[in-house]
């Protein structure tokens, strides 16, 4: 099917686009362990307590501003830059509005901030020298990964016209497109808005995409957590049209909401909302930064339930029918390097809710986060630093002020487990699906031919994984073998044959075009797990032996490193903090001596290899 989308733009000598795409086929690696380090610093990520010195105190906190009406005598608190110009942007329209209208190749410091809530990022290609090349990243929103057939064949088009020819998968279940110029980015995103996508709230300071399990089994437990991810996501989306009336002229593009959504946004018997105003539950401020949730099935970890904001996990009864959910709060990844009071956190339980209350729930968390996270230095503005200050205690009794009731105890859950997904598997409805890998999420070349054909010849809807990879849905019994034979012939690998360590690998984009990344991620990591791959070989283990391995350009923590069994984090050019955590879900103890010294060695520190390093490893399961 041919996609419509206007005309492409005109090449000309040195086209940013063909620089960018360029700068990925050209990188040479990292240099050798002998020339730079590879490590500079080991650390084991911990779970931060409530009484941790390392957190802000609460007397430190600044509370946001929030209530509808202000009393006069009320202080001004001190805020952070973003946050005024959140204030003076219309409800995120102003200065993007007016900088879309100029010739400059970029926009202003402003428009910036503004643009991440339309689901954007300005960048350059960092690789070039002198002047700076400037195009924008647009990133997707896709509850549960899910992709209609009509939108991933747009994408793949978009991607070839405006961007840089490949498309990227994150560990959000989300596209990015890179590449694309400033004079194109109306085209892009109304095209992306008119073929059922949506790019509002990918970025910025509201809930970002909600997890859950992309495989499509017909499961009523599987079927209904995803079914919640929608229903939160359409819950936290954005109200006032700003989104609409910048790409396509204020026509508002929208599904049907389902009545118990629209029922619990408007509800404000609790005092969470702003009376009369466009955005009842973000205001004019919207939150303090990103806000990430995740919901999931017991024993299927696939989406590090730990790491968002708000954990959400489906409980059913011995019939197999969703009964209500267990909660968990304060995780987040990011941190800054060199600054002790930010951290990695792991949310901790807060309660269990019965089903037909979980919008509720969710919402009360997400307004006490909005009225009590700080708005004065954007790096303590996540809500694990406000479940760290106060204790979960506290944070459990103000949040059950908002929500109306008291949480029940948490139920007890089964052990988790990795699940990638890959290969052909039984949907249970009498269809199949296919899970396929893909290298650090990045699809392009014959790969991204071959998917475009299949998935364009058969109809199929596609998923993606929060592992960067990709799923194609409800397959024929029919269609197997001639859709193996495509996917052979553009380059896909079975399972079987995939090295066991790219399974479960993961990076970021990094350099050359993220603004805040010190070092190499999705370009650097070949190599790191080909060199991972030989010790692996040096020491005797199979080649069926995995080692979680994931890299980040920055402390932001995008892959999600702190989690990882060998966590790299960019801590310099061609330099990385080593982050050590033993997941007993991954790997068996009696194979963690072994991969500790794998660790080592690969890090070129072959004399810690002799020491009792497991004394130096905070070993707590952190999948539990």
């Amino acid at each position: 099917m041919a996609t419509a989308l206007g005309a492409a733009s005109t090449a000309v000598p040195g086209d940013r686009r063909a620089a960018a795409a360029a700068a990925f086929r050209s990188f040479t690696g990292l240099k050798s362990s002998g020339s730079v380090p590879l490590a500079r610093q080991l650390n084991a990520l911990s779970l931060s307590s409530g009484s941790s010195s390392s957190a802000p105190s609460s007397a430190s906190v600044v509370r946001a501003v929030s209530t509808p009406i202000k009393p006069e005598t009320a202080a001004e608190p001190k805020r952070s830059k973003v946050e005024i110009i959140k204030e003076q942007s219309n409800y995120i329209r102003y200065p993007l509005n007016e900088e879309l209208l100029t010739d400059a190749p970029n926009i202003n410091e402003s428009a910036i901030q503004i643009i991440k809530f339309h689901g954007s990022y300005q960048q350059y290609n960092r690789d070039e020298r002198g002047g700076r090349s400037y195009s924008f990243m647009l990133r997707t929103k896709n509850p549960f990964g899910n992709v209609p057939n009509q939108l991933y064949l747009v994408m793949d088009d978009l991607a070839d016209q405006f961007g840089i020819g490949t498309l990227r998968l994150t560990t959000r279940q989300t596209f990015q497109l890179h590449g694309v110029l400033k004079k194109d980015l109306k085209t892009v995103m109304s095209t992306i808005i008119m073929n059922m996508g949506s790019t509002l709230g990918a970025c910025g300071d509201l809930n970002r995409n909600v997890l859950a399990p992309a495989a499509p089994y017909a499961r009523k437990d599987y079927k209904f957590a995803q079914e919640t991810a929608e229903n939160i996501a359409a819950l936290l989306t954005p109200q006032s049209g700003f989104y609409f009336d910048m790409w396509v002229n204020g026509e508002k593009i929208t599904s049907d909401e389902p009545a118990e959504v629209v029922k619990a946004r408007n509800d404000n018997s609790h005092g969470t909302n702003f009376p009369d105003s466009p955005e009842p539950i973000y205001g004019t401020q919207f939150l303090p930064r990103k806000f990430k949730i995740a919901v999931t099935v017991p024993t299927d970890n696939s989406v590090d339930i730990f790491t968002n904001d708000v954990g959400v996990v489906v409980i059913s009864n011995e019939e197999g029918e969703p009964q209500g959910f267990n909660l968990y709060v304060g995780g987040g990844m990011g941190r800054t390097h060199r600054v002790e009071t930010t951290f990695a956190r792991l949310s901790e339980p807060l309660g269990y809710v019965p089903k037909e209350d979980i919008l509720y729930a969710i919402k009360a968390i997400v307004v006490t986060q909005r009225e009590n996270g700080r708005r004065d230095d954007r790096k303590y503005s996540r809500m694990k630093y406000l479940v760290s200050s106060w204790g979960i205690e506290k944070f459990r009794s103000v949040v059950e002020q908002y929500y109306g009731r008291k949480f029940e105890p948490i139920r007890e859950l089964p052990e988790w487990e990795f699940k990638s997904y890959l290969g052909w598997q039984k949907q249970g409805d009498g269809g199949w699906f296919c899970g396929l890998h893909v290298d650090n999420g990045r699809i392009g070349g014959n790969m991204k031919k071959a998917l475009r054909e299949i998935i364009e010849q058969y109809n199929l809807n596609v998923r993606l994984t929060p592992n960067q990879n990709l799923i194609l849905c409800d397959i024929r019994n029919a269609w197997k073998r001639p859709i193996t034979k495509a996917l052979a012939q553009g380059g896909f690998l079975e399972p079987k044959y995939v090295d066991s360590l790219n399974i479960t690998a993961m990076a970021c984009p990094a350099l050359p075009l993220c603004p805040l990344a010190i070092t190499e991620a999705e370009r650097g990591i070949p190599d790191l797990l080909k060199r991972a791959r030989a010790v692996f070989d040096k020491v005797g283990l199979k080649y069926n032996e995995s080692l979680v391995i994931r890299v980040t350009g920055c402390p932001n923590g995008c892959a999600r490193p702190y989690m990882a069994e060998l966590g790299l984090v960019g801590d310099g050019p061609n330099s990385y903090q080593v982050r050590l955590t033993l997941s007993q879900c991954l790997i068996s103890p009696e194979n963690y001596q072994n991969k500790l010294i794998l660790t080592f060695n690969l890090c070129g520190k072959t004399d810690l290899a002799r020491r009792d390093t497991k004394s130096d490893i905070n070993s707590k399961n952190f999948y539990e």
